[in-house]
């Protein structure tokens, strides 16, 4: 995934904890719209792997 869109998730879901959902949304929204079939993939895995960042919550883990 381009450093720049990186940047745009992990800023977008700084904006989330904070509650400021519409700035986070205007910052990932043209990122995930532009990507390629490839990096939307890897938005997509990225996206899974880091809902705790958005929550401001520790993942769950299960038995």
């Amino acid at each position: 995934m381009r450093p720049s869109t990186l940047r745009a998730l992990k800023r977008a879901a700084e904006l989330t904890r904070q509650n400021r959902l519409t700035e986070a949304v205007l910052i990932a929204e043209p990122v995930i719209l532009t990507a390629d079939s490839y990096e939307g993939d890897e938005i997509l895995r990225w996206l899974a792997d880091h809902v705790a960042d958005f929550t401001g919550e520790n993942p769950v883990e299960l038995p």
